[in-house]
């Protein structure tokens, strides 16, 4: 078994994490000297998201040098002792690579700008010219992720395609120099040690041929982003095998893993499993986010179903998240943290490996960030009716009564993104010496997990409860969970090893979650009991 089959990662967002010099933003340095606590919660990884260097249009992920790191990030010398610190601690790192579009101000687009149509370096990016009579329509009828059209015309009357921010242009991945150039970004990191990749918005790098028209309804059901003329087509998957082969065989540095045992993972938002299912071939991706986990509503037929459907790759380890920088906190998105524990429960005890989100470890909300601070791209472009994702990026707190809780020595005022009021009983310090805490919870979860690990984490689950039930009981080898997602109290099974919430008696409450030993004669349960699986 390799170890990112059942790992916990725990993702970082730098600039949000922890300050080191006192300017407001969290650095690299900050990160490193906060790693005992990614190692003391018992992850396996950490993943970084972008430190490159960018303009910041959208957080970062509008990168203008795959190769470096950002000023007010750090320095090179930072970013090998984040790597260095991360080994010696036993924690494995995996940096972000986003492929799919550049910054504006990358030295690719500024070429691309005064090299004019028909040139070389506007094949780097899908320049193409527009509808119309003059040309004053867009190439085609494709609409941004982030809201409206997903062109833009320059001076010299070409547009220019981005599936996202008008500043973060798309690359064109038929061109050999952009297929080249990103090979030796991947062995610029790998040769610096780190541990493996998350691939950014890996499902649409190539887009159809001839760029059709996509039609009505766009971004509006994601169940058929496979069918979009720019997601999701074939051509990506040679590609990845190409990766695959060179992360299978670049040599690895002092203190880096062996090249067979490094990772790479997939932002797919593709949601047929079949389809998915193709990144995670065994010479293609190690790995796919499982978004149609973190999106299921908290309903036990529908979590039941994803998680069924999620094994559909025999051999393949499944990936489970309840968080991220891009989505809502589970407190705020599942309606309270009761729920936001027992959905922990539920994921750390499923096959395969967790990614965790700084701060989902704490129990912290979505935060309300006033209107004049919000830096997403989304609010402008969707006429500020969406007020995007800043909300889940606001600083960690560390400690303290009141902001900016120990994450930086600067005002709190001048901290990232700012934070709300209130959060003083949600800190790390706080939560480190209250037994019931949050924190607490997910440590011995971690621990537990360890103790009792999946005999086979590409296996399903065994279900231990009727299909239809309130209550979803299953076991991974001895280990068993049971989630009570109904009204009403209902039998506990088993002698409870670990709980999200205090039972009642004998019974588990609703939104409520218990991990306990299943022997493996356990039978299924009937109905909305688990006396069947008492051991």
């Amino acid at each position: 078994m390799n170890w990112w089959q059942d790992m916990v990662c725990y993702e970082v967002y730098p600039r949000a994490f922890a300050d080191s010099d006192g300017d407001g933003t969290g650095d690299l340095a900050g990160l490193t000297a906060r790693l005992e606590h990614i190692r003391d919660l018992g992850a396996d990884a950490v993943w970084c998201t972008p430190f490159y260097p960018s303009p910041l249009t959208d957080g970062g992920y509008d990168i203008s040098d795959y190769t470096g790191v950002a000023p007010d990030l750090g320095t090179d010398a930072d970013a090998g002792r984040l790597t260095a610190r991360a080994h010696e601690l036993g924690l494995k790192l995996i940096v972000d690579l986003v492929p799919n579009h550049t910054s504006d101000r990358h030295p690719w687009f500024l070429d691309a700008l005064a090299a004019g149509p028909g040139s070389a370096e506007r094949e780097m990016y899908l320049f193409r010219a527009g509808r119309g009579e003059a040309g004053e329509l867009p190439p085609n009828d494709w609409q941004s992720a982030f809201g409206g059209p997903a062109w833009t015309r320059v001076a010299d009357g070409e547009w220019y395609c981005h599936l996202h921010a008008s500043e973060q242009p798309d690359l064109n991945w038929r061109n050999p120099k952009v297929r080249d150039a990103f090979t030796e970004v991947l062995r610029y990191w790998l040769d610096r040690g780190v541990d493996g990749f998350r691939v950014d918005v890996a499902h649409a790098l190539f887009k159809a041929e001839g760029l059709p028209d996509a039609g009505p309804g766009q971004h509006a059901d994601p169940l058929r982003n496979h069918l979009m003329p720019y997601y999701d087509q074939e051509e990506l998957h040679p590609l990845y095998r190409e990766w695959r082969a060179l992360l299978d065989t670049h040599p690895a540095p002092p203190g880096a893993v062996a090249p067979h045992d490094r990772v790479m993972v997939a932002e797919s938002a593709v949601f047929d499993p079949a389809r998915l299912a193709r990144y995670i071939r065994p010479d293609e991706m190690h790995q796919a986010f499982n978004f149609a986990f973190l999106e299921a509503a908290w309903n036990p037929a529908e979590l039941r179903r994803v998680i069924d459907d999620s094994f559909g790759v025999p051999g393949a380890a499944v990936t489970w998240l309840l968080s991220s920088h891009d989505a809502v906190r589970p407190v705020t998105r599942y309606g309270s943290l009761a729920r936001a524990r027992a959905a922990a429960l539920l994921m750390l005890a499923l096959p395969g490996s967790a990614y965790l989100y700084q701060g989902e470890e704490l129990g912290l909300p979505q935060a309300e960030v006033p209107v004049d601070r919000i830096r997403d791209p989304l609010w402008e472009r969707s006429g500020r009716t969406e007020r995007g994702r800043d909300g889940a990026r606001v600083p960690m707190p560390w400690s303290g009564a009141r902001a900016p809780y120990g994450f930086t020595t600067a005002d709190a005022g001048a901290t990232w993104l700012p934070q709300p009021d209130g959060w003083a009983g949600l800190t790390v310090a706080a939560q480190e010496t209250d037994p019931g805490s949050t924190l607490a919870l997910y440590r011995a979860a971690l621990r537990l997990r360890r103790a009792h690990p999946a005999p086979d984490p590409a296996a399903p689950p065994v279900w231990l409860s009727e299909p239809g039930a309130p209550i979803l009981v299953f076991r991974r080898g001895e280990l068993g969970c049971a989630v009570n997602l109904g009204a009403e109290s209902v039998p506990a099974p088993g002698r409870p090893l670990l709980s999200s919430g205090p039972l009642d008696g004998d019974a588990l409450p609703p939104d409520t979650a218990v991990w306990f030993l299943a022997p493996p004669s356990s039978r299924t349960a009937h109905g909305d009991t688990c006396d069947d699986a008492r051991d």
